[in-house]
């Protein structure tokens, strides 16, 4: 008892969550814990998805959403889920001709940026 009374006049630390943007423990099971497979896997998916960005910006609306569409199925691959789901976003918009789809595509490049910073922590932590 006394114990539990020392334990609450003491500060509380206040667990602050971040966000990670590569889900580590989705891709450790995509590539069976295999860790140079992790590696090869992240710098595909990272050169990959800013070509397709690039083709995006460029691209009509159908081939926006299939390109969208190829960056949605990578992302999840790897536990990219913002990634995935701004992907998903920009698929929608593109589909039905949203005037959206070009801030949709901003948004998308937001979320690949903080995934890319993140996989790039942990190639550098490898």
């Amino acid at each position: 008892m006394a114990q539990l009374a020392a334990m609450s006049r003491k500060p509380m630390l206040r667990v602050i969550s971040t966000a990670s943007a590569i889900d580590r423990n989705h891709l450790a099971r995509m590539t069976f814990g295999d860790h140079d497979l992790e590696r090869q896997i992240m710098r595909m998916f990272a050169r990959q998805a800013y070509l397709l960005i690039e083709r995006m910006r460029e691209s009509e609306p159908y081939a926006m959403a299939s390109l969208a569409h190829t960056l949605k199925g990578s992302a999840v691959g790897i536990g990219a889920t913002e990634v995935a789901s701004a992907a998903a976003a920009v698929e929608r918009a593109a589909t039905t001709g949203m005037v959206g789809s070009r801030s949709a595509l901003a948004r998308l490049v937001m979320a690949l940026d903080e995934a890319c910073a993140e996989i790039e922590e942990i190639l550098q932590a490898y």
